[in-house]
Formats: C-alpha cells, sequence, structure tokens
C-alpha cells in the first residue's frame, strides 16, 4: 500500500489490547537463549523486529517451539552453538546492539560473526559500545564506516585483566543495556563487575526496564545514582521458566493520545500502574496537558479535556524519559493552546530517522510554526490545521502512527508509506480505525 487516506474524525473512544513491548519482547528473546533452562514466553510481540532476533538466533542455533501464543525457548546456556554466521537485522537497533555485545563477549575460538542491517541502520552510531566491547579484548571491526554498522566479530584474542569499564551514555540508553546483558557471559575470574557512565545517561527507565529483566533471569544489578553499575560477580543465567510480556508502553501513546482529542472515554489493555516501561509516564503527561486518565494495575483509561473548549494546555516538559511517547507529544501539540516545547531530545537525530528534521518538516505541511534546536522542538499550532495534508513517514513506524492523529481534527490525511508500522505494529491502522469516527 502506497498510502493511506485517514479522516476526518471528531471521536475516538472504546478498548484497545495492546501488542507486546518491542523492548521487553527482544529482550527477553535474547536473556531467555543465553540462560540455562527453558523459558516460556507469552504475549510476545509479533512484528519485524522480533521476528529479526527470533531468526538470528535461530541461525546461532537456538531453538524455539511456538505453543499457541506462547514461545518456548530453550535455552543455551551462554554459548551459542554456531560460531560462523552472518546476520541481518534491518533497522533493529535493539538487536543490533544487544547481540553484538553479547556475541563479542562470547566469541572463542572459530568464530566470526557478521552484523548488517539495511542502509539507514548503518548511519546509527555504535562506536561508544564497540570502544567499550574492545576495551575488555573483544574483537570487532567496523565492515564499513567507522563507528557504524556493519561489523565482524571474530573470537577474543584475551581478556583484559578486570577493572572499572567505561561506556558514554548521552548517545543510547542501549550501548549500557547491551553490555550489562553480555558481562555475565565473561568467564567469573575475568568478569568486570563495575560499569561507569561517562556523560549524562539518556533514557533512564529503559535501564531499569533492563535491569528488572536480568534479575528475574537470576542476574542481579546494583547500581548508585546513574553513573555506577555494578553485577554480582557469580551469577549466570537461568531460566525463569515463564514470563509474561506486557503491552506496549509507547504503542499505547497513540491510543491514549486519541482519547484526550476525541472525547473518549479510551482505554487501553496491557499497561498499567504496575508497568515496568518508562513510557507509561506519557499518561501522567495527559494529565499535565489537561486530560483526565485514570490507571489501573494493567490499564490506562482517559477522556479528552474538561475546559469549554475541550482544548488541551501547551507543555514545557523535559522528555528524556520518555523519548520515543514524546513524539506523540509532538503531534499532541497540534491539539493544545499556545506553544509547546519538547527538550532533551537530541537522541531522536539517531533513530530510524532523523526524527527532529522529520518532525519538523512534517508538522509544517499541517500549518504549525517550529523551532528546531539541537536537542529540542518547539510547536506553535495554527488556528486551523490544513486539510489533505500529504504526510511522507521516512520509512518510520512511529512517524506514520503519530501523525494518524491528526485526523482527529477533522481534517483528511493522507499517510504515506503506511506499512511501515509492521515494525513492531502491523496491524495498528486497524486498530486505529476500529476507535474513530
Amino acid at each position: 500500500m502506497k498510502h493511506l487516506d485517514l479522516g476526518p474524525y471528531t471521536y475516538a473512544g472504546g478498548t484497545v489490547q495492546l501488542p507486546g513491548s518491542k523492548s521487553i519482547s527482544n529482550r527477553a528473546l535474547l536473556l531467555a537463549a543465553l540462560a540455562s533452562g527453558k523459558t516460556v514466553i507469552a504475549n510476545l510481540l509479533e512484528a519485524d523486529d522480533t521476528r529479526v532476533m527470533l531468526d538470528a538466533l535461530t541461525q546461532l542455533g537456538v531453538h524455539y517451539v511456538r505453543q499457541g501464543q506462547d514461545y518456548l525457548i530453550d535455552g543455551i546456556g551462554g554459548t551459542f552453538p554456531v560460531r560462523k554466521a552472518q546476520l541481518f537485522l534491518g533497522n533493529a537497533g535493539t538487536a543490533v546492539r544487544l547481540l553484538s555485545a553479547a556475541l563479542a563477549l562470547q566469541a572463542g575460538e572459530g568464530s566470526a560473526y557478521q552484523i548488517s542491517g539495511v542502509p539507514r541502520m548503518h548511519e546509527r552510531p555504535i562506536g561508544d559500545l564497540v570502544d567499550s566491547l574492545q576495551e575488555l579484548g573483544a574483537s570487532l571491526a567496523y565492515a564499513g564506516r567507522a563507528g557504524f554498522p556493519p561489523l565482524v566479530i571474530e573470537r577474543m584474542q584475551h581478556i583484559a585483566p578486570a577493572q572499572q569499564l567505561h561506556v558514554r551514555g548521552d548517545v543510547s540508553s542501549q550501548f549500557l543495556s547491551a553490555l550489562l546483558m553480555a558481562l555475565p557471559l565473561l568467564p567469573v575470574a575475568a568478569r568486570r563487575t563495575m560499569i561507569k557512565i561517562d556523560g549524562e545517561l539518556i533514557s533512564k527507565p529503559y535501564i531499569d526496564l533492563t535491569m528488572n529483566l536480568m534479575a528475574r533471569f537470576g542476574v542481579p544489578v546494583e547500581r548508585e545514582g546513574w553513573h555506577h553499575f555494578t553485577l554480582a560477580t557469580d551469577s549466570s543465567y537461568q531460566a525463569p521458566g515463564h514470563i509474561t510480556v506486557e503491552g506496549d508502553a509507547s504503542s499505547a501513546s497513540y491510543f491514549l493520545a486519541a482519547g484526550a482529542v476525541g472525547k473518549g472515554p479510551l482505554r487501553v489493555l496491557g499497561v498499567g500502574r504496575a508497568s515496568i516501561q518508562g513510557d507509561v509516564g506519557f499518561a501522567d503527561v495527559l494529565t499535565q496537558m489537561g486530560a483526565n486518565v485514570t490507571m489501573g494495575p494493567d490499564w490506562i483509561e482517559v477522556s479528552g479535556a474538561a475546559n469549554s473548549q475541550r482544548r488541551l494546555k501547551a507543555i514545557d516538559m523535559d522528555c528524556n524519559l520518555i523519548p520515543d511517547a514524546a513524539m506523540t507529544l509532538a503531534v499532541l501539540a497540534l491539539f493544545a493552546e499556545g506553544t509547546s516545547t519538547l527538550r532533551n531530545i537530541a537522541s531522536w537525530r539517531v533513530k530510524e530517522t532523523d526524527r527532529l528534521a522529520a518532525m519538523a518538516a512534517e508538522l509544517c505541511k499541517l500549518g504549525a510554526m517550529i523551532e528546531v534546536g539541537a536537542d529540542f522542538l518547539r510547536i506553535t499550532p495554527p488556528a486551523t490545521l490544513s486539510a489533505g495534508a500529504v504526510i511522507d513517514t521516512y520509512d518510520d513506524h512511529r512517524m506514520a502512527m503519530c501523525f494518524s492523529l491528526v485526523s482527529l481534527a477533522g481534517v483528511p490525511i493522507r499517510i504515506n508509506d503506511p506499512n511501515c508500522v509492521a515494525k513492531t505494529f502491523p496491524d495498528y491502522f486497524e486498530r486505529f480505525a476500529a476507535i474513530v469516527r
């Protein structure tokens, strides 16, 4: 499908069962593969990003069985049986970072792994993670431009003596997650026990998520503030038996926003007060903007603003804790009174596309006044949104899902390349169509 026409709509309400979290799904898959024993994973996300992880693990010799809606993963106890593989991981940044570290720190005699992706993946930085892995004695080389995939990983020549390990935290939190998850693969005698973060750590909730899952698989991590992380030296991954993936909080943001601007009430099922995902904090931002929000342990319900014009309030906020859901806020700013400013979003530039530039360009098509900085976006909505705008999505699933919300302003909109949502939410537009009118 080359494009999809949406709207005009003025109402959104109902109930949405969320797909599984991408961030939890890919971490759980890798941890289950590395653990000793068998793990049943329930509510695993079924989308492109998890498919490339499953395909890569299969290539590496990990066996799994589909049991209805569950996946039974037979763990390999820390060492992949297959020692040579060419892994194509699309534009799945999580899979690229996590697998690169895991392969680098357990690569033995005869190992030769190649990790590549789509052209955009080869523009997304990985140099800081590679530097840290090389500090440990891992053998990684760039097959193209230095600092970026594709990578060639060969057997470790030696294991550097134990000492504090450093990694930058201000480009991607996935570098730290990858190191934390890979370090237990080293022999106990050579294992680094402490990681020190250089610079400011961004997207901190994703590190909490990683630590939570590692603990479920038997490897606790302690932290001092957000600059020192310590692993137990004698722990190893053990299958927990069963793990359920909660709903995707980033995907929830589109429906929660729809409830806020489309009167509602709209309830999402699968995330709530008990969620381990940082993007559940999006619900608190909606409250600040004037929407009515209620929450249970695994559900959130939103209805529109109670003021006479049913308009949301503009916001000025640091989005470090909700970097993905902050994209939804950029479109939601079109429904607010006044100018909204989203800060601390420099990481947008190294995602599936340069999201700062892409978001600015598409918001301008709707008549918004936009100011873009190195790490901020300022949005002033027009009195009336431009009808019939054609939105380019840049092969970025979140661009497509975010801009679907514009149709709830009572104007038609066209989304180019809507199939890009297959990365994390293949049936998003069918779900969206079911809650709007």
